[in-house]
């Protein structure tokens, strides 16, 4: 067997994947939803990680009644203990028409792998959404390790839309169907017309927090362009004629990192993360450097 067919995707290589295996996603905020799973919650609960003591009502399970204290004490107290409850993420990713540009929508994809296998080695459960396939769910809610080689299969088959799809499609699209509290991992341009903030909004509202990754391509970073120019919308195809591209360059970058800085904002300000990236950039350099360092997983 040769070392392609040997891949467990093609998005990712198992020596990536390795490494993936053994980190978290690292949530902000504890955000978990009902139902048994890996994670503590700050309710009260039947895991045996006991809590805390409080006085005996009547009606209360027999089984939890300090049997010791009572004989020392004389008055019935019950242990607590903290719930085990699963926490959700929910992976967005951007197909829309811009993401075609300069291998920005393959980076996704594989971003989309590697948290889908962090989070099922982490016994999350997991669902991955993107619009223009059915109803916009790639991989329906799941968790555990043998969902890992159905998950990425799926994800592999994301492809690009043809269309114009603003932000607040996807996460319509994801909220319609989801219920549990976790994170939302918003893999996009964010390039598409639409209400960005109010996205966030909704997802924050929801009990999930924000993780948002913008890719863009190595141009859009840093055109490299002279003369007269007729630009063309990929979302739209609208066109503009522009000349004197100096000025209009210097204003483009500072166009670009205006709205970076209000995508910062948006997520910060409700518990989340940001980052941006180039899709030229090293996908070990993102993950395994930048992204342990900011904290994003460990």
């Amino acid at each position: 067997m040769n070392q392609a067919s040997a891949r467990l995707s093609a998005l990712l290589p198992n020596d990536v994947v390795a490494r993936l295996e053994r980190l978290r996603i690292q949530p902000r905020r504890k955000t978990t939803a009902r139902g048994r799973g890996d994670h503590l919650s700050g309710r009260g609960g039947t895991s045996t990680d006991f809590a805390d003591y409080r006085d005996y009502a009547a009606g209360d399970d027999l089984r939890f009644v300090d049997w010791n204290a009572f004989a020392r004490l004389h008055r019935p107290y019950l242990k607590t203990f903290r719930l085990e409850e699963e926490r959700h993420i929910l992976i967005l990713v951007d197909a829309s028409r811009s993401m075609c540009f300069e291998g920005k929508l393959a980076r996704a994809r594989q971003l989309a792998a590697a948290f889908a296998v962090m989070g099922l080695f982490s016994n999350e459960r997991v669902s991955v959404w993107a619009p223009g396939i059915g109803d916009g769910q790639v991989v329906r809610s799941t968790r555990g390790r043998p969902a890992m080689r159905r998950a990425l299969t799926a994800i592999e088959g994301i492809a690009e839309t043809g269309t114009a799809v603003p932000i607040e499609r996807i996460v319509d699209l994801a909220l319609a169907h989801h219920a549990g509290r976790g994170m939302a991992i918003v893999l996009s341009d964010f390039l598409s017309e639409g209400d960005v903030k109010g996205s966030f909004n909704r997802l924050f509202a929801s009990g999930l927090e924000t993780l948002a990754v913008q890719i863009l391509g190595p141009t859009e970073l840093d055109p490299e362009v002279s003369g007269d120019l007729r630009l063309v919308d990929s979302e739209s195809q609208q066109t503009l004629d522009v000349s004197g591209l100096g000025d209009l360059m210097q204003l483009y970058h500072e166009h670009r990192a205006r709205w970076q800085t209000e995508l910062d904002g948006w997520c910060t300000a409700r518990g989340g993360r940001f980052i941006a990236t180039s899709s030229a950039e090293s996908l070990e350099s993102l993950l395994f450097e930048r992204m342990r360092r900011g904290g994003w997983i460990a």
